[in-house]
């Protein structure tokens, strides 16, 4: 077998943790605002459920650097499928990364207040797909049903300073 049909095969393999789920228009986030809608050819992957912080560091302010305030760092979280098997993790860049070590990375495209009150934003991002396995392909990532993860409030201690906030959310994967 051929080098390329090889990759191929390895990658169909691999792709079962995320192919579980069948695309159909019924799948399709319905209640997900317009500006964070994909394109009607994009298929539906699937969808995961992240349970994880949102990093937030102590940095000196921008325009004032004796204020200091907090800012984003990155996210930690596991995401899992229905069944609650563990599919993937999701960390700084922000990246998804399946067992197999394929990875993508996000690039915002838009996003849309969270409908409940001190969640983090929904979002739609591109991605930069890595590696053979799960996640290549995946072109696109919706968050959405998001849940705390809201920055604190108020002047942070000192630079450095860190605290975690818990956060959940759906992640919808799209080719």
């Amino acid at each position: 077998m051929n080098i390329q049909l090889r990759a191929m095969a390895i990658q169909i393999l691999l792709m079962g943790p995320l192919a579980g789920w069948a695309a159909s228009p019924a799948e399709r986030a319905d209640d997900v605002p317009a500006s964070l809608q994909v394109a009607a050819n994009e298929v539906l992957v699937q969808k995961l459920h992240a349970v994880g912080v949102q990093i937030y560091t102590c940095l000196a302010g921008k325009d004032e650097p004796a204020h200091y305030e907090w800012a984003l760092k990155a996210p930690e979280a596991d995401l899992s499928d229905r069944a609650g098997n563990k599919i993937a993790k999701h960390y700084a860049g922000p990246t998804w990364e399946a067992p197999d070590g394929s990875k993508i990375v996000g690039e915002v495209l838009a996003s849309e207040p969270a409908p409940e009150a001190g969640a983090i934003p929904w979002l739609l991002l591109s991605t930069k797909t890595f590696g053979i396995g799960a996640l290549a392909g995946v072109r696109f990532v919706q968050r959405v049903n998001t849940s705390g993860g809201v920055g604190p409030t108020g002047r942070c201690p000192t630079v450095g300073a860190e605290q975690r906030v818990g956060y959940t959310a759906d992640y919808i994967f799209y080719r």
